[in-house]
Parts: structure tokens; C-alpha cells; sequence
């Protein structure tokens, strides 16, 4: 049986792969697994959605089986993602549903569960969650069927938090800020002028059909373009769930999440903020912020591709900082899962404080040109262990030295092998991802 929760949930073709039964079964088995069911206790469940419209279909199969649960449901609209953890953490929930597939097409959608406090569920909580879909369970009758309430005051609720973990005030930022016609529409424009920022808010006039529409973080041209046009003094782009950003400079050129946790690792270091001064990020993350971060005397510790593994890691070691190159961005002191709005405001903290531009802080850490290519192969384990592969490997890595990388890594997902190389220009690391990729490619 095909796991049923991926990396992030359980996502796919609405009304297709993610039928509005199943989003029942799937709440309703979470309720049970993740709530508390005792007497004294009524299980509370935080529900939100991004704009898409087949949120709304989803949302009332999802309420449906969760107060079939005999658990409350606390309906808090379009949200983004870390919105939905912050108010089950604010409101003593005992878990949350985000019902979005954040960067994926309209056509998509998508199903992230939290547990009490916000937190991610881990893999073993999602398998018994998944047992549970066959399982018969307690239906409750009468007066202990769940109940389901509007809160009003959610975005108000969010905002403040997100105020409140920004150390500085954005006043003198001008900021273009691309919403994706999604779930961070409202909250991100508010958010930002409330702190003190200049906001020229783009696509943010979701109707439902538009979000991730040529727009976004998938999308930089249209910032970019925007930034340049408005004379600002730097963009912001999320995806369509708002749980990250990326960013451009007042000269439109691209500042991705390895570059963005470089500038907050340093601002958190100065602000004495930055536990063991220490640095978690992904496997992926370009050899420029192992480079960056080394000659700032700052550790850079590294984990297995996902979010998930980053925050793991953090709340393990008890760490303050870590993210992935996709802008994925966490702090644990202000949020348990990746928050776009918070990192984008921490960012723009570190400009009105410094008075330094984005430029100017995001040139501490270089980007080494990067190749990641995607080889098929019939058997994954087969060439973890080919000694053409091997020696392959130990030559390139010899050729570049401490000036490249290579990395191979087995899709999790597919029969893929991911060939990855940085080296000094562009050229060398093309010839060097396809030297391997062919060794690899003859070894399946």
C-alpha cells in the first residue's frame, strides 16, 4: 500500500485523488488519533484554508468529519499555513487542519494536519492516523457531536503574534510584496503596514481560480518587474500557502532562502539571538552558505532534504534558526512551522536596523552556480553501491576541492537518482553533473 501522507500531508487532484470522503475519513481518524477522550475534555480542532475554490468543499468535509469525532471546530478562513499552527498553539487546540497544496496548481490541493502546540506530525502519528481510515471508531450521538463556530478574529490574532516577534519597526521599507493570490492575501499587506512598512501589495485579489497563477514565488519575474517599477526597496514572494518567501533586491536580482538565513543568522548573532551560533539548513543548500557562514564563525549544521528534518533538528538541539534553500525559514522562539510573513518581517527588521540595503546584506554569502539533474534508474540501492559510481564521485569531488560539491541523493518518491554539483562557473559544474549522471544512468 502507496504511504498515504507525503512530505507535507496528504496532497493531489481535488475531487479526484482528494475526494471529499476520504478528507472526511482523514479528519475524523486524526481526531481520534490526536485528540484527548476523556469526560472532562471536548477535543477542539483549528481549520483553516488558502483561497482555492475546492478549499471550500474540502473545508465542509473536513469539519463534518471531525465534529463526527465529537470534536469542536474552530473555523478561522483564509489563513496561511503558519497562521493555522500559531492558533492552535494560541488557542489550546488539540490539532489543526490546513487545507491547501501551497505552491501546487489550482487544480490541487492539499490536507497538513497539526498537532497540539502546532507542532508537525511525526511519520509514525501519520501511519496510525492512516490505519485509523478503515477503522470503525467512536461515532458520538446527541449532544457530544462536535459543534462548529466562526473566529472572527483570527487574522487580528495572527497579526499580533507576527508584530510582536518583529524586533524592529519597518518604518522608511518601501516593500513590493507578490501575495500569489493566496492564502497570505490579506494578512501579509496588513501585517507589514501595521509594523511600519510602505506596502505595494500584487495578486492579491484571489477569486478562487487564481492562485499560483503566473505569480508568486514560482514566479519572480512579476516582483521583480514590480519592485523595479515602484522603486522599492525589495520584494517579497510567497507561495500560495504563505509558509515561505523569497525575495529580490531594489535591483530585481533573486535572494533565495540560503541567502535569507545567512542575513538572519547574522542579525540574530549580533542581537545575541542565535543559539550555540548555530545554523541549521538541508543537505541542498548551496556550498556559498557553508562558505558565508564558516568565515563568520557561525556553524552551519546540516540534515536530510524537508522542513520536517530541519525542525527536528532545531527543537532536538534546541536551536533557534534553520531552513531550506526554498525559503522555507523557522524560528522556534516565534513559530513551529516554516512562516513566510514572519521571515519576511525579520528581514525587513534587519534592513530598517542596519540602514543597509538588501543588496548589501545578502552579498555576505556567494551563490555557487548549481546543477541538480534528475536520472531514472531501475534500482536506487544498486547504485548506492557501484564502484563506477563511487570512484566517479571521489574524482570530481577531487577535481573541485574545497571549490564544489557533489551530492547524490535517491528520490524518496520516484526511481530517480538526483545528481547535484556547485563548482566555480556554470561550465564546470554542467560538465560535472553530466559526467556523473551518465555513470549513474549505465549503473541502473
Amino acid at each position: 500500500m502507496a504511504r498515504l501522507f507525503g512530505t507535507d500531508g496528504v496532497r493531489g487532484l481535488a475531487n479526484a485523488d482528494l475526494t471529499p470522503e476520504l478528507a472526511l475519513s482523514v479528519s475524523a481518524s486524526a481526531a481520534r488519533v490526536l485528540a484527548e477522550h476523556d469526560h472532562s475534555h471536548r477535543p477542539v480542532a483549528v481549520v483553516g484554508r488558502d483561497p482555492r475554490a475546492s478549499g471550500e468543499m474540502l473545508q465542509a468535509a473536513v469539519a463534518a468529519g471531525l465534529t463526527s469525532a465529537g470534536a469542536d471546530v474552530m473555523q478561522v478562513g483564509v489563513l496561511p499555513t503558519p497562521a493555522i499552527a500559531h492558533l492552535v498553539a494560541e488557542m489550546g487546540a488539540d490539532l489543526g487542519v490546513m487545507i491547501s497544496a501551497s505552491h501546487n496548481p489550482m487544480p490541487d490541493n492539499g490536507i497538513k494536519l497539526f498537532a497540539a502546540g502546532g507542532h508537525k506530525l511525526a511519520d509514525e502519528i501519520e501511519d496510525e492516523i492512516t490505519v485509523g481510515l478503515d477503522a470503525a471508531g467512536e461515532r458520538p450521538t446527541g449532544v457530544k457531536i462536535g459543534r462548529i463556530y466562526d473566529i472572527p478574529d483570527a487574522i487580528e490574532r495572527y497579526v499580533t503574534h507576527l508584530l510582536k516577534a518583529t524586533p524592529q519597526r519597518l518604518d522608511g521599507v518601501r516593500v513590493v510584496v507578490d501575495c500569489a493570490n493566496g492564502a497570505a492575501w490579506a494578512a501579509a499587506p496588513r501585517a507589514y503596514r501595521e509594523a511600519g512598512a510602505e506596502v505595494i501589495a500584487i495578486n492579491a485579489l484571489p477569486d478562487g481560480e487564481n492562485i499560483n497563477d503566473g505569480c508568486g514565488s514560482t514566479h519572480l519575474d512579476v516582483v521583480r518587474a514590480a519592485v523595479l517599477a515602484e522603486q522599492a526597496d525589495l520584494g517579497i514572494a510567497h507561495d500560495g500557502d504563505a509558509d515561505r518567501c523569497l525575495a529580490v533586491d531594489a535591483e530585481g536580482n533573486a535572494v533565495d532562502g540560503d541567502q535569507i538565513m545567512a542575513v538572519l543568522a547574522l542579525a540574530m548573532r549580533d542581537d545575541g539571538e542565535l543559539a550555540e551560533n548555530t545554523l541549521v539548513a538541508t543537505v541542498m543548500s548551496n556550498l556559498g552558505l557553508h562558505l558565508a557562514m564558516r568565515e563568520q564563525d557561525v556553524t552551519l549544521r546540516t540534515t536530510a532534504v524537508g522542513d520536517r528534518y530541519v525542525l527536528e533538528e532545531l527543537r532536538a538541539s534546541g536551536l533557534s534558526l534553520g531552513g531550506e534553500q526554498s525559503g522555507h525559514v523557522v524560528l522556534p522562539a516565534h513559530a513551529t512551522t516554516g512562516d513566510g510573513l514572519l521571515t519576511a518581517m525579520r528581514l525587513m527588521a534587519r534592513i530598517a536596523s542596519s540602514g543597509s540595503s538588501l543588496a548589501d546584506l545578502a552579498g555576505v554569502m556567494h551563490r555557487l552556480p548549481q546543477v541538480l539533474l534528475n536520472v531514472k534508474v531501475t534500482d536506487k540501492a544498486a547504485v548506492a553501491t557501484d564502484t563506477a559510481v563511487k570512484e566517479a564521485v571521489a574524482a570530481v569531488e577531487s577535481e573541485l576541492g574545497e571549490t564544489g560539491r557533489v551530492l547524490l541523493r535517491a528520490s524518496g518518491t520516484e526511481h530517480l537518482i538526483r545528481v547535484m554539483v556547485e563548482a566555480p562557473t556554470q561550465d564546470i559544474a554542467d560538465a560535472a553533473a553530466k559526467r556523473l549522471a551518465d555513470v549513474v544512468s549505465s549503473a541502473s
